[in-house]
């Protein structure tokens, strides 16, 4: 599938303004896209939508196919008769703007959210309780069996906040009939958690019914989305504890291996993500159901598909189970061109950006080609001399070595730092070069400093994004916003700050939108 010239915007929707303790999918969700139609912006890139777990991170959730309760609008829910005004008033320490406090937040609004859904199975309509039920049967390929591992996973989870043991995973802490998911253990526990199982159905509804009027809005108004799948999933996951057939697992449900890169010039010990990998031979027997299955909900919620870490579907880094660093890990073969194979003859030919960074080999460019899928451009990968050496010495990043236009350029993606803070954290030299490519004549470090103090440098980055050859230009809202690193979403390899940024609630301007909208017209990217 070809894509055509256009642009837009790398925005979270936590990191939204306006409501109360973090962004939600309300009413400043559809002013962003009000804004994005002033500005002449016909993208919106997101992150994954799924509820987070420990370290808050989206690219690990309790479910790949779920949406997190804490995007839910209450106001919404109040004006369309599904909770009442009292009970979703925030507590005082709640606050409306800042960064993300997401322990607050989560203590605060789950069981709001509960309230609410046992307040809509008491009072709803008729004909909003068959909108329900009509999304519970047309969602019952995943919906009951997360709901049930949500409603275990509370009563086991409160139980070790007592307890405190060494670990309170699934496959450690629950009994073993229902760490194993066997039926039996299952619909028993469905019988005795009848109710609670339906109310994290319920918030499941109201999820999918404001993003999907949300997403409807947008379409209407010209706005595509951009979804995010990552490769793997979280280990504390509905997907792993009902789909232990598809993983590395042994008789317990602990993984023989876990997923990490090995060590570069990032960081000598590699990153060791922990992530379960997955049973190709399984998964090919399977028809690869449970992955065209998860592709397919993404794109009811979204338009067009990146797929992270896709590298992974050539070669994977495993990982020995137990191991303290990544150091020890070795390539094994994914799945390559025989799984695309098989999403396409299900899904047709569906719009893939494929996420190409690190270290990518031969073999990763040539099934990234044979798949069509456009790769990723990161401009400040652009002056890395570690970029250049792990590429061969050519930097593919540089606008000008682009092979051909089927690509997306960023400033930056959510692991990197803002392009401001990393303009101000960039060594003399490197920003001389910098300044040198994108303004076209020589500079020293003090003219090329006094470039980035006045944001010169970083609107003259965003133009040349813009202006390059690339199909899809996608810039994070920080950078349009001229954020500093307080700015940065996530810090890889590091938990407790991460996720965490919210813009202001006067961020969506005027100004910006018409400047947005000269590029857009200017470089064509607005047909």
């Amino acid at each position: 599938m070809k894509f055509e010239r256009k642009s837009g915007i790398l925005l979270h929707p936590t990191s939204l303004a306006g409501s109360a303790g973090i962004g939600t999918i309300g009413q400043e969700a559809y002013k962003f896209v009000d804004w994005l139609v002033d500005a002449g912006q016909t993208l919106w890139q997101i992150l994954p939508l799924g509820p987070t777990g420990y370290g808050d991170s989206p690219y690990a959730s309790f479910s790949t196919f779920a949406g997190n309760p804490l995007l839910i609008d209450l106001e919404s829910l109040v004006k369309k008769g599904w909770a009442e005004k009292k009970s979703v008033c925030p507590p005082e320490y709640i606050k409306k703007n800042g960064a993300v406090d997401f322990g607050a937040v989560v203590w605060w609004k789950i069981p709001v959210l509960k309230a609410c859904a046992q307040y809509f199975l008491e009072n709803a309509s008729e004909e909003d309780l068959a909108l329900y039920k009509k999304f519970c049967k047309d969602k019952s390929d995943w919906l009951e069996m997360f709901a049930v591992f949500m409603s275990i996973k509370t009563v086991y989870d409160a139980k070790a906040e007592k307890e405190k043991p060494a670990s309170s995973m699934w496959n450690v802490y629950w009994p073993k009939e229902l760490a194993h998911c066997e039926k039996s253990a299952v619909k028993n526990w469905e019988k005795e958690y009848k109710n609670e199982i339906e109310c994290f159905k319920v918030i499941q509804f109201f999820f999918d019914y404001q993003w999907q009027a949300l997403k409807t809005y947008a379409n209407e108004n010209g706005i595509s989305l951009i979804g995010d799948i990552p490769i793997f999933v979280a280990p504390d996951s509905a997907d792993v504890w009902a789909n232990q057939k598809f993983f590395q697992l042994d008789e317990n449900g602990v993984p023989f291996a876990v997923a990490g890169v090995p060590p570069d010039y990032f960081c000598a010990d590699g990153q060791l993500w922990g992530n379960p990998l997955y049973d190709w031979a399984a998964m090919k027997a399977n028809g690869y159901s449970w992955w065209i299955m998860r592709i397919r909900r993404v794109l009811e919620l979204t338009d067009v598909l990146r797929i992270d870490h896709f590298r992974g579907f050539e070669s994977y880094w495993s990982v020995p189970a137990g191991s303290k660093t990544a150091v020890n890990g070795k390539w094994v073969k994914g799945p390559g061109m025989d799984f695309f194979c098989a999403v396409k003859r299900k899904l047709g030919d569906i719009p893939v950006i494929a996420e190409d960074l690190g270290v990518i080999t031969n073999e990763v460019r040539a099934l990234r080609e044979q798949s069509g899928f456009p790769g990723m451009k990161v401009l400040q990968f652009a002056f890395s001399a570690d970029e250049a050496r792990a590429q061969g010495m050519t930097n593919y990043f540089l606008p000008h070595t682009f092979e051909n236009d089927q690509c997306v350029i960023y400033t930056g993606t959510h692991d990197n730092d803002t392009l401001q803070g990393w303009l101000e954290n960039c060594p003399s030299e490197q920003l001389i070069l910098v300044a040198q490519y994108i303004e076209g004549r020589e500079f020293d470090a003090k003219k090329a400093r006094s470039l980035v103090e006045s944001g010169a440098l970083r609107k003259d980055m965003i133009k040349a994004c813009f202006a390059s050859s690339a199909a899809y230009c996608v810039i994070p809202m920080q950078d349009i916003l001229g954020t500093g690193n307080e700015g940065r979403m996530n810090m890889p390899s590091t938990t407790g700050a991460n996720w965490t940024w919210r813009m202001d609630k006067n961020g969506f301007s005027k100004k910006s939108a018409h400047w947005l909208n000269f590029l857009s017209v200017m470089y064509g990217r607005n047909l």
